[in-house]
């Protein structure tokens, strides 16, 4: 493998020279990298069909292959989010407070790139547009490392950007692809000190894990998200059913959607009929005894791995211990009875990923519990965990979904990329002290 310290330099001198700009020079680029990329759709989506294809022919699940894929509308999407990045405040050159000290010193404590970050990351290409605007908004360079799954999507992707940049006024080489597709990449980008300032990880388990475990520059995790939903007895079975449907099937291979459902012992044979009804044929479901009986209206003692299928097309299985620890990124719901908020408050913080809750209830006292004591980036009330997202939230895009508690959590946006610099002015101050 070539080393990628000349790519590193690279960017860090551009960085130095982006730090520079000003909002309206960023935003130019930015509308033309939209711009470039508009032009650039039929060859983007020609190399998106190349990576499609093989993940297809490799025997890659389907919900995968979703995040994979691009088309006409996504690339609509890709589009807005820059366009939309472009039109929110410079997060860069705040004047975060100020204060004078007793002897007369201003203090102002102001806004600064946070340098040149790397992300790391598996088959979702939109990640590329998404990291090099908000990086390029915020005064920072970024390397990206995308998944060999991905490869010529996130080629194509990043040649329109940098065109787009150039065309622009803007500086193209603050971003960056890593793409020999080789491991060893993603060693040297986790040992880059003094080149890289930060790395994201972005994906699974493993990719996390492995991230976090070698990198010897900074991490912020991101991207890995058992999320739960819990049905209190209070709750509205019809938007309970809606709800948990959205947040299992919109999009099964994200890091938002539900993986566990826990359903409060008095509504159980009030909602799982209705809801087994919903999703038959669309979910498999993995069910501990007493969701297991309200559904088939029998003993549900089950050998692990045997399948009950109450029609055609429903497939029931026995829940493992597994399963309550499960991303299953995929069309699979595990579903687990509970006797009381409170355990289903201690089941979500032993088995959470820090991602996001949601709790379906009528009961302000049972909301504002589990508000507080579910630890979590992300606690909804009466709403899908879909909604995690930095577009949703306003951030235009998203460099990922931090679960972890220093510096930044939750859907990282623009001031994830930015740190702080002390400015100080004195008048001939000297310290005796």
């Amino acid at each position: 493998m070539i080393s990628l310290k000349p790519v590193f330099e690279r960017l860090k001198k551009a960085q130095a020279l982006l730090a520079l700009q000003n909002r309206e020079q960023k935003d130019a680029a930015l509308m033309a990298a939209a711009a470039a990329i508009d032009q650039e759709r039929k060859a983007i989506l020609c190399a998106n069909a190349v990576d499609v294809d093989k993940a297809r022919n490799d025997g890659t699940k389907e919900a995968l292959v979703d995040r994979l894929l691009l088309n006409d509308k996504r690339i609509d999407g890709i589009i807005s989010g820059i366009e939309t990045v472009a039109l929110l405040d410079d997060p860069v050159g705040k004047v975060k407070a100020g204060w004078k000290t007793a002897d007369g010193l201003l203090i102002e404590q102001c806004t600064v790139p946070l340098g040149v970050a790397a992300i790391i990351y598996e088959s979702r290409p939109n990640v590329t547009a998404d990291a090099v605007s908000l990086a390029y908004k915020a005064g920072c360079a970024v390397l990206l490392r995308g998944s060999s799954a991905a490869l010529e999507s996130n080629k194509a992707l990043l040649k329109a950007i940098k065109t787009g940049l150039t065309a622009g006024g803007g500086i193209s080489d603050a971003a960056a692809l890593a793409d020999s597709g080789s491991r060893d990449e993603v060693d040297e980008i986790l040992n880059a000190r003094g080149y890289i300032d930060v790395v994201l990880p972005r994906g699974g388990h493993d990719l996390i894990r492995r991230v976090v475990e070698n990198a010897r520059i900074p991490v912020i995790e991101t991207g890995e998200g058992n999320c739960h939903i819990y049905v209190d007895e209070s709750a509205d079975i019809e938007a309970a059913v809606n709800i948990i449907e959205n947040a299992k099937l919109q999009k099964p291979g994200v890091c938002n959607a539900v993986e566990t459902l826990l359903v409060h012992h008095n509504v159980l044979h009030a909602l799982m009929p209705v809801l087994a009804a919903r999703l038959e044929g669309k979910a498999e479901l993995r069910c501990d005894a007493a969701s297991m009986a309200a559904i088939t209206g029998i003993s549900a003692r089950l050998r692990t791995g045997e399948y009950i299928q109450t029609s055609q097309s429903l497939v029931l299985k026995k829940a493992t211990e597994e399963d309550w620890a499960a991303e299953f990124l995929d069309n699979i719901l595990a579903v687990k009875t509970v006797n009381s908020l409170e355990e289903a408050i201690v089941h979500i913080n032993c088995y959470t990923t820090n991602h996001s809750e949601s709790i379906l209830t009528n009961n302000i006292t049972a909301a504002d519990q589990f508000c507080s004591e579910v630890d979590a980036a992300c606690v909804y009330v009466n709403a899908s965990t879909r909604f995690t997202d930095g577009g949703v939230f306003g951030f235009g895009a998203e460099l990922g979904i931090s679960t972890q508690k220093f510096h930044v959590r939750g859907p990282m946006g623009l001031e994830a990329l930015t740190t702080m610099k002390y400015r100080i002015n004195g008048q001939g101050h000297i310290r005796n002290a």
